[in-house]
């Protein structure tokens, strides 16, 4: 789960971490009250939207007068952010955050990620801050400075040393970037974060460290233990089809294709999507009903996945493990009728009572495209609209 700049500066903020003094706004009369509180003479007013690039995309502005926070917030709230990473529809804006100006001497990267490979938690950092890190890695990857710690021991202060020195540091800013990793570690064990970016991560004119930008990604199957995170869900950056499938607990992520898929693992989800790619077709989604799925979940996931104009067919492939392909051919049935698609439907389905879901979808009297296997299934979704 992602949440909002300023709801990552709060978390940083109660665990010491440096960050500029600002306060949200959700319309022009708030944001000129928040500037005139702060004080100064110019003041930084950013777009709160679950994406990278505002910046450069018109939603990171400088007024240098009330009157111009003023101006700048009526013209963003209401509006939709369109960054290299929202899509042409863009995200959203309900609120800005208003922030006193900085004076920066030079900007840093610092992040911290889960790294799968090694199974433990890995900083990032680099003297090029200000720039999307994937850009660094691909022009300048002698640039970025990795580290991994040791689960069984935490971080450390020679650790972080290092990583300071590395970045050309003084000794001071060494000891403040050691105080920074120290509590961003805290932070991010202590909420079963997933990401933790600082964006950039400035050296002010006074040799101070600070976080000028926020980004926190929270671990979703942990949230059942942090209800004060889960609480900070923001519905409205979210693909309204993604919204809809998370209140049943189906794995939804929106693409482009045309072609919907209906599997249960995600592992599976992922190999149906690229046999369609194989056959010359582009997925619509990425949909896992999950093992224990029953046949309403899989009516409310045909009615998202039919919410998607751009879908031309429908391939359902399942593997009945925990669950069984008689419940599954139940509720795809339901769901058919329920819905009243005129949709080509593929099944592929194996595993326990494969036989029983056969029979009744094949004596459903509906259309349902049975398949072999996921090649076969691939192969008639394709067919089943482009002839």
């Amino acid at each position: 789960m992602n949440i909002h700049e300023y709801q990552a500066k709060q978390l940083f903020a109660k665990y010491t971490i440096p960050v500029p003094a600002g306060q949200v706004a959700r319309n022009e009369l708030e944001a000129k009250q928040h500037a005139a509180d702060l004080g100064g003479q110019a003041w930084m007013v950013k777009t709160q939207v679950h994406a990278g690039g505002r910046g450069k995309a018109g939603g990171v502005q400088r007024a240098q007068s009330l009157e111009e926070v003023t101006a700048i917030t009526q013209s963003l709230i209401g509006s939709r952010l369109k960054t290299h990473q929202t899509g042409p529809d863009g995200q959203p804006v309900h609120c800005v955050l208003i922030e006193k100006t900085t004076n920066i001497k030079s900007e840093l990267y610092l992040s911290l990620v889960v790294d799968r490979a090694t199974a433990r938690l890995a900083v990032m950092a680099s003297r090029a801050g200000g720039m999307d890190i994937e850009e660094i890695s691909a022009t300048a990857p002698e640039k970025i400075i990795r580290r991994t710690f040791d689960p069984l021991v935490g971080i450390q202060a020679y650790e972080c040393r290092e990583i300071g020195f590395a970045l050309d540091l003084n000794t001071q800013q060494v000891k403040q970037l050691t105080a920074i990793l120290f509590s961003l570690y805290r932070l991010f064990v202590e909420n079963d974060l997933s990401l933790v970016e600082i964006n950039p991560l400035i050296i002010t004119d006074q040799d101070e460290l600070m976080a000028l930008d926020a980004k926190i990604n929270i671990d979703d199957n942990a949230l059942y233990r942090h209800s004060d995170l889960a609480a900070l869900y923001d519905s409205t950056q979210e693909d309204e089809k993604e919204h809809q499938a998370r209140q049943f607990d189906l794995n939804y992520v929106a693409l482009d294709g045309d072609i919907a898929c209906m599997v249960n693992g995600a592992g599976l989800a992922m190999a149906t999507m690229d046999v369609i790619k194989i056959h010359g077709a582009e997925p619509a989604n990425f949909l896992d009903v999950g093992g224990g799925t029953t046949a309403e979940r899989v009516t409310q996931a045909f009615k998202i996945i039919l919410s998607d104009p751009k879908v031309k067919s429908i391939l359902v492939n399942i593997f009945g493990g925990i669950v069984r392909c008689d419940l599954i051919a139940e509720g795809v049935i339901h769901a058919i009728k329920e819905t009243g698609t005129t949709v080509p439907v593929v099944v592929r389905l194996e595993g326990t009572h494969v036989d029983k879901g056969k029979a009744l979808l094949k004596e459903s009297g509906l259309s349902v495209i049975s398949a072999i296997d996921l090649d076969d299934a691939a192969k008639k979704a394709v067919s089943s609209y482009k002839g």
